[in-house]
């Protein structure tokens, strides 16, 4: 296996090649994500020899031969019991600590966990590990708890893996540096800066600047119609991006899965991994916002496709860099980057509008051709406030007659048995939506979306004592379904929206007495 450059550490299958396969083809774990979690209590030489040795042995068992050479990870949000009768707030504040880690926490020699120099957040259940663009939404709910010290402090942690690795992997773990996630850490520092003071900024300017380079990264050379790794250069010479991976092989955190849907893909192995992996990547993993025929992953082509969400995000953070210099008196910096940001504006209008839907889709930059399919990521110009007033107006209209549903807005249209499709609703889409829709006058329909999905979160937890990954918003009596993994309890993203709801519109429910 070739070693993407840049890519210092190495990973479980780097490290323990033949056990790695034999443990993730075989069986030994019902999700794939729990090897690569594990930490090894010897050399990755003694292993790999150990196993060598025995595994031809009557009665040998890879499942006892990895309890023994593996400390496997724990659920920690297993242990934790909540409390339905203390009411939501009290449950609200405690899963802060409960999903709390420590900069240390389970990093080991061989382990595939990154250290981090600061406390951190993670989402919960299999997911032990800080995630990048589920973090931005965590924080939402860390500024509304007054958590300011933990949430700078993820800031800073984000800024360190920059400092490191040259961008912010998915999340900090050995296999993940192979890939980035949707780029919320500008929005990061913007939060930051309105919670303690508008010096942010030009704290977190370089770091700003190396995330902006990797986006970038040979942009310049790329011809009409050509795409290099996360840059593509469109028909008329603007620039825009894609989500990319630097990875042609089975994603080790999902092995089994991958390698068992490349036996059904047309496309050359390795093509088929990049796509998948650059899925991964979007965070929309997985959706037929990326399929071919919008049903089967085996016909996945997401480096074909520019995404409208992706390119609203690199906006914001084009603004935010050119904030950062105007604070620092730098104006012809400022400028050019001011310049940059008009320009991805008006690449995103002209690209991804498709009038005819009323709607703003991925681009086809292969076909040169606007994608069918209306999703969410269609409401993140609105957020970004990069639609016009006309274009925000249909929006909404779509919004309301397509996507709401009884318990919030629906990701697609398409009933494809993948989670980033119908009937599952996420945190984050509800989010962008909801403020989107407030910064074009359209508060209403925005008080409508939140009060259907509080209601359906503040339900569920009535009933069970959980806030979930994500939500069945078609039928709220059903749970969310679809994807490689079950729905996940904890859950960082929808407490942090929720949190930020709540406060936002008064939906709070009527509280237990205190002391009950």
């Amino acid at each position: 296996m070739l070693v993407p450059a840049g890519w210092a550490q190495p990973s479980p299958r780097q490290l323990f090649p033949v056990v790695f396969e034999a443990v993730q083809l075989g069986g030994v774990f019902p999700d794939s994500k729990t090897f690569v979690d594990a930490r090894p209590k010897a050399a990755p030489a003694v292993i790999e020899a150990a196993y060598q040795q025995q595994k031809n042995h009557p009665g040998f068992s890879l499942k006892q031969f990895v309890r023994q050479y593996f400390e496997l990870p724990a659920v920690p949000t297993d242990a934790y019991q909540s409390r339905v009768a203390a009411g939501l707030r009290h449950h609200l504040d405690t899963l802060w600590t409960v999903l709390q880690r420590q900069p240390q926490d389970s990093v080991g020699r061989y382990g595939s966990l990154l250290p981090l120099p600061k406390p951190y957040v993670v989402p919960g259940g299999r997911f032990r590990e800080v995630y990048y663009w589920d973090s931005y939404f965590t924080m939402l709910g860390l500024r509304e708890s007054g958590r300011t010290a933990l949430l700078r402090g993820m800031v800073d942690n984000f800024a360190s893996l920059i400092n490191r690795q040259g961008f912010i992997p998915n999340g900090n773990r050995t296999y993940y540096l192979t890939r980035s996630q949707p780029p919320f850490f500008a929005l990061m520092v913007e939060l930051l800066a309105q919670t303690q003071s508008d010096t942010v900024r030009p704290r977190y300017q370089p770091q700003l600047l190396r995330e902006y380079q990797y986006w970038m990264a040979g942009a310049d050379s790329l011809q009409p119609g050509t795409a290099t790794r996360r840059a593509v250069r469109l028909p008329a010479g603007e620039i825009l991006n894609r989500y990319y991976d630097a990875g042609d092989y089975a994603r080790e955190e999902s092995y089994a899965e991958d390698v068992a849907t490349a036996r059904q893909t047309t496309q050359p192995q390795p093509e088929f991994y990049r796509h998948v992996r650059a899925a991964a990547a979007s965070g929309w993993d997985f959706s037929t916002r990326w399929f071919r025929d919008e049903k089967t992953l085996a016909s996945i082509r997401t480096l074909e496709l520019v995404p409208v969400d992706l390119n609203c995000l690199l906006y914001g953070l084009e603004q935010t860099i050119a904030s950062g210099y105007r604070q620092q008196g730098q104006a012809t910096l400022a400028r050019a980057f001011e310049q940059k940001a008009r320009a991805r504006r008006n690449a995103i209008r002209r690209y991804c509008w498709d009038n005819s839907a009323g709607w703003f889709v991925d681009y086809d930059f292969v076909a040169r051709q606007p994608m069918r399919l209306r999703t969410l990521a269609g409401a993140f110009p609105l957020f970004f406030q990069v639609a016009s007033t006309g274009e925000a107006r249909q929006v909404a209209a779509g919004l309301q007659r397509d996507f709401l549903k009884d318990g919030g807005l629906v990701t697609t249209l398409n009933h494809s048995g993948q989670q980033w499709d119908a009937p599952n609703g996420w945190a984050p889409l509800q989010y962008v939506a909801i403020e989107g829709l407030n910064h074009y006058k359209q508060q209403e329909l925005a008080r409508t979306i939140a009060t259907r999905w509080v209601g359906l979160n503040v339900r569920v937890f009535q009933q069970t004592g959980k806030l979930l990954e994500k939500y069945n918003v078609e039928n709220t009596q059903l749970t969310a379904g679809g994807g490689e993994y079950p729905t996940q309890d904890g859950f960082g993203w929808t407490n942090g929206v929720l949190l930020r709801l709540l406060n936002q519109y008064q939906l709070w429910p009527k509280e237990p007495a205190a002391g009950k």
